[in-house]
Parts: structure tokens; C-alpha cells; sequence
């Protein structure tokens, strides 16, 4: 009888062990670690970039770096307003805004709008359907793909960074000590 004791407490600490290590909604928990981690390079590369620097770029046939920060801005309140089943609140367009200033302003505040979402969701919620007809799909899936498409964004201003002499901010991460 003292061994089965033995037995059930092993087996109850054990299980107890992995549920406190794997989260309760797994999919939510990576979707935020892949946002939070593009929003951060998205954020701090606007900071970093000089106020000078916000009109250039590396060829004419592309959009300047304030553009693209733009371009940022804006997919996160398109694809964000899609998650929540919302209109988009916002109703400037970015990609024309010159500003440093209002556009690292622009990106906190759609990042923000983002993230409420994000740090709410749970696997179901995120397994509901949004859209209509053909566009209908679960929320996770609007995710993912807002997801790629920043990291895409933040892979097109890495080398206007580059050529600028500026350390893109995932890089500068990883070389301090």
C-alpha cells in the first residue's frame, strides 16, 4: 500500500511538472511569440533609423524607408481589424506620412492596437472563422499570415538600414555580450 502512495505521488508531481512547463494554449502562446518578436524589430528599427534617413531609398523603383515604416502601420491596423472582426479603425494612410516622429508614433500605436489582440487570444478564439464566402478563415490563419507579411516588411528595410551603416535591431540583439 505504501509503494502505490509512493506511486501516485511520483505520477501527480510529474504531471503536475509538465502542465506547469507546456501552455495551455499552445497555438496563441507561439502566434504571440512570433508577433512580439517582429513588432519589437519593426518599433525599433523606425527609432533607429535617423529622421534624415526616412527618405531614402535604395533604388527609384521602391518605396523610401518611411514608406515602408508606413506600410507597416497600416497592414497591422488591416490585418489586426480582420482578427477582431472590426472595421479598421484607422483611417490615415501611412505609407505617405515623411514624418519620423508620427510615423514611429503610428507603428507603437498599431503595434498596440495588435497586441490587445494578441495577448487576449486563446486557441479557441483563434480557431474561429472570420470572413465571409471564400475569404472566411480561422483567425490564426489572418495571424500567421499578418505575422509573415511583417517579418517580410522587416526583411525589405533591413538593407536600407545596412546601407545606411545602421545595425538592423535582430542583429544588434544578438551580438551584445
Amino acid at each position: 500500500m505504501k509503494r502505490s502512495w509512493q506511486l501516485a505521488l511520483l505520477a501527480c508531481v510529474v504531471a503536475t511538472s509538465v502542465s506547469a512547463q507546456a501552455p495551455m494554449d499552445p497555438l496563441s502562446a507561439a502566434l504571440k511569440r512570433g508577433w512580439d518578436g517582429v513588432a519589437l524589430n519593426l518599433k525599433e528599427s523606425a527609432e533607429k533609423m535617423p529622421a534624415e534617413k526616412y527618405s531614402f531609398k535604395p533604388s527609384p523603383d521602391v518605396k523610401t524607408f518611411a514608406g515602408e515604416i508606413g506600410h507597416g502601420a497600416n497592414t497591422h491596423y488591416f490585418f489586426c481589424a480582420r482578427i477582431k472582426g472590426e472595421p479598421n479603425p484607422n483611417k490615415m494612410d501611412f505609407e505617405k506620412e515623411t514624418n519620423k516622429d508620427a510615423l514611429v508614433k503610428a507603428l507603437i500605436a498599431s503595434n498596440e492596437y495588435c497586441s490587445a489582440a494578441i495577448n487576449a487570444s486563446t486557441d479557441k478564439w483563434l480557431m474561429e472563422t472570420v470572413g465571409q464566402g471564400p475569404q472566411a478563415q480561422p483567425r490564426a490563419g489572418v495571424l500567421a499570415a499578418h505575422i509573415a507579411h511583417s517579418n517580410e516588411t522587416y526583411g525589405t528595410i533591413v538593407p536600407y538600414m545596412r546601407i545606411s551603416g545602421i545595425v538592423p535591431p535582430s542583429t544588434a540583439r544578438t551580438q551584445k555580450p
